[in-house]
């Protein structure tokens, strides 16, 4: 059965025939076959979510999936997560539309779904549990990687969104949008912050931004009692830009550094969190 994450469920296991099996939990810096976990994120022109409330939900799904008792020992997806751990924490973010995305909810994983601001389309993300990164189950090797673009919500959205043809038409609809980049998850527990330093996609920023989660969430300096307040909150994510001053002289107790293996030119600090 798909899986929805809120403030007021609990995510728990789906079948499905993609069911990754490791083939050992010993320690190793990365595996022969890599695995990662893949994340898709819903696609939609006409009612486009912005790329900052993308990222958040990405980031929430990952955490609901690793907080998910599916995922703590005994439970189905335990080993393949805990195998995923042992080596590169890799994640791939896919871009899904229509009918892709209906296909996708029927593979193991958890989906978060987040509003944004007035006439912006809700934003969807699916974790899904680690597996080998080839070959991956029918319906999600469909759909696509590369060119995953969310706006950034600073102006309209190009056509065909509803709402830049409604403005378009009628002037006056413009007071039904509301313009800005800023995230809308004001009150989250946890903040996300990103470098100023370095452009990434929409799908690169969304993978650094659900980095930054894991490892808020895995964190031993985050006391219990935050983490569960954090669970009631729906693992809601604040994601900012500082300032360059800010970036270079501020520390936060998570710290994450991209490989450089796809967008970025060697390693390279993507994402910090803090609480």
């Amino acid at each position: 059965m798909p899986q929805s994450f809120s403030p007021s469920s609990t995510p728990s296991p789906s079948t499905s025939s993609f069911s990754p099996q490791p083939p050992s939990l010993s320690g190793h810096p990365d595996h022969a076959v890599p695995w990662g976990m893949q994340i898709a994120v819903r696609y939609d022109k006409v009612h486009p979510p912005r790329r900052i409330d993308v990222a958040e939900a990405a980031a929430r799904a990952v955490v609901a999936l690793l907080a998910a008792p599916a995922s703590a020992p005994g439970g189905p997806w335990n080993q393949a997560v805990d195998y995923w751990r042992d080596g590169r924490i890799r994640k791939l973010v896919r871009r899904a539309r229509g009918k892709r995305w209906e296909e996708v909810q029927e593979i193991d994983g958890v989906t978060v779904t987040q509003d944004g601001p007035a006439g912006w389309g809700r934003a969807a993300a699916r974790a899904f549990v680690p597996g080998p990164v080839r070959p991956l189950p029918g319906a999600l090797a469909k759909t696509q990687v590369e060119g995953t673009h969310f706006p950034d919500g600073s102006e309209l959205p190009p056509p065909p969104a509803a709402v830049t043809a409604r403005v378009a038409k009628d002037p006056a609809a413009a007071d039904g949008i509301a313009l800005g980049a800023a995230s809308a998850s004001a009150g989250a527990l946890v903040t996300i912050e990103v470098t100023p330093l370095h452009e990434m996609t929409s799908g690169k920023l969304a993978a650094q931004c659900a980095h930054a989660a894991q490892l808020a969430w895995e964190s031993p300096a985050m006391e219990p009692a935050l983490r569960r307040a954090w669970a009631d909150d729906g693992y809601r994510v604040r994601v900012v830009a500082p300032s360059r001053e800010q970036w270079e002289t501020t520390a936060r107790p998570v710290r994450v550094t991209d490989a450089g293996f796809t967008e970025l030119d060697g390693p390279t600090e993507t994402t910090r969190a803090y609480w």
